[in-house]
């Protein structure tokens, strides 16, 4: 049913908005960390590399870019194309590090993690792999719920078509058929037994034939 294609916006508001935020932090963290001393190397604010751009400024705007597609989307398909170019930009944070070596022999592409060993295990979580194992959780709870058709989408459906079949149907009582005239034709039956009755008035008797 056509019907069924569309979705309120509330079903991926909450799993939306997460998802932008998380895409921020992803684009952020390796550009202001150095402000903190929690970065990879190059340890320096605002410097961009390619294993930056390649490995979380791209999947950061996938992550937002979907986040954004849940939040304004009102059709089911445009809001699970979103989730699912989310789940995949967490993909690519989780695994993207792996398949660096497809196209550069510069490794590891990402740097090295700066600080002490806590400070490198949060930052090896904070910017690859925990971070895109979080965003491919909330990408796929938002995909299982917009993949559903609930009860209240197919009520919702249900009274649109009952209105438009109403519409419809007051439109064609509205509407004169073709060939007919829009107006009634003035020389309905009653008037046509008052003309006949009058006619019948006017007409002069027969004469009575006297009998001597």
């Amino acid at each position: 049913m056509a019907g069924m294609l569309k979705v309120s916006r509330s079903r991926g508001a909450l799993s939306g908005v997460l998802l932008v935020l998380l895409g921020i932090w992803g684009g952020l963290v390796p550009l202001v960390g150095p402000y903190v001393n929690y970065a990879y190397t190059p340890n320096h604010a605002w410097r961009i590399t390619s294993g930056r751009v390649w490995l979380e400024i791209l999947p950061a705007a996938g992550a937002l870019l979907g986040g954004l597609i849940l939040l304004a989307s009102k059709l089911r398909p445009m809001a699970l194309f979103g989730a699912s170019l989310a789940a995949a930009s967490g993909a690519w944070f989780a695994v993207g590090r792996s398949l660096a070596p497809l196209w550069t022999n510069k490794l590891p592409v990402e740097g090295y993690p700066v600080g002490g060993h806590i400070a490198k295990v949060m930052e090896q979580i904070g910017f690859f792999t925990g971070l895109g194992v979080v965003i491919v959780c909330i990408a796929s709870l938002a995909l299982g719920r917009l993949s559903l058709v609930s009860v209240r989408d197919a009520s919702t459906v249900k009274r649109t078509a009952t209105t438009a079949d109403v519409d419809a149907e007051a439109d064609r009582e509205a509407t004169p058929a073709s060939g007919t005239s829009r107006w009634p034709n003035p020389l309905t039956a009653s008037m046509r037994r008052v003309a006949s009755s009058s006619r019948s008035e006017k007409a002069p008797s027969e004469p009575v034939s006297s009998t001597k």
